[in-house]
């Protein structure tokens, strides 16, 4: 068995998220029938470097795979292209060493969310449609309370299987990409379930003056999901960029 790297990305807009459940179409269970059909059904299973939520997007996804035979990467990743729907794409399929784990090897994760002030059709799967003025310097200020090494208990979901909330955030900023639309990047070496929905809800929060920028470090002192905002809308998010 040869272990590969498989490069890809999604439009979650028809799926329940990536991970493969009873019942529910994900990303991960339509990659894994086209990988077993190309090896006459004999069972390919596939690890990703992470979960997204349903309706989140990937513009960049690593998953590995251990397949039976040497194969043509690029072959591969044609036949790959050529039988999933249009919604998944395959950039690249890598060979790596046989212990190279695209989930517990990623040292950093970047995420971003999109927000849209102008009703467009184009971006209803894409976007977060929102009709609210918003200061973006003070929530930058309160974005820069993210950075660093800590406890994000009260940005996540609560009753998860995690061993611990700590991460450590290096980029947490917003970008104004034109008078319409704007998006709100954050990296990170490891994110918790629903982390950065809820936390561009309290960003959101605190420029549509509802709360003050510092608030942004007592909530996450509190370490109580209660004390920040809801969370946004799921198809606004793309995983933007994973590194190794």
């Amino acid at each position: 068995m040869q272990r590969y790297f498989i490069e890809l990305s999604y439009n979650g807009t028809d799926f329940f998220g990536w991970q493969k459940q009873p019942n529910q179409i994900s990303v991960q269970e339509v990659i894994e029938d086209v990988l077993t059909k190309l090896h006459s059904n004999k069972i390919i299973k596939v690890m990703g470097c992470g979960r997204t939520d349903s309706g989140v997007h990937a513009k960049h996804f690593i998953l590995h795979t251990d397949l039976p035979d040497i194969i043509d990467e690029k072959e591969l990743s044609r036949k790959m292209n050529m039988m999933l729907p249009n919604s998944i794409a395959i950039f690249r399929v890598l060979k790596v060493d046989n212990d190279t784990h695209a989930r517990f090897n990623a040292k950093s994760r970047t995420y971003r969310y999109f927000i849209n002030s102008s009703k467009n059709p184009f971006l209803t799967d894409q976007s977060w449609y929102l009709l609210k003025e918003l200061d973006l310097d003070k929530m930058n200020e309160g974005a820069e309370y993210l950075l660093g090494e800590q406890d994000f208990t009260s940005l996540s979901k609560v009753n998860t299987d995690t061993f611990t909330n700590i991460c450590s955030v290096t980029t947490a900023k917003w970008v104004r990409v034109s008078e319409s639309e704007i998006y709100f990047e954050i990296a990170a070496n490891r994110f918790l379930r629903n982390m950065v929905r809820a936390t561009v809800g309290t960003l959101v929060d605190i420029g549509m003056g509802k709360m003050k920028p510092v608030e942004m470090k007592h909530i996450l002192a509190k370490k109580n999901r209660q004390a920040a905002s809801m969370s946004v809308p799921a198809q606004g998010l793309f995983l933007w960029k994973v590194e190794y």
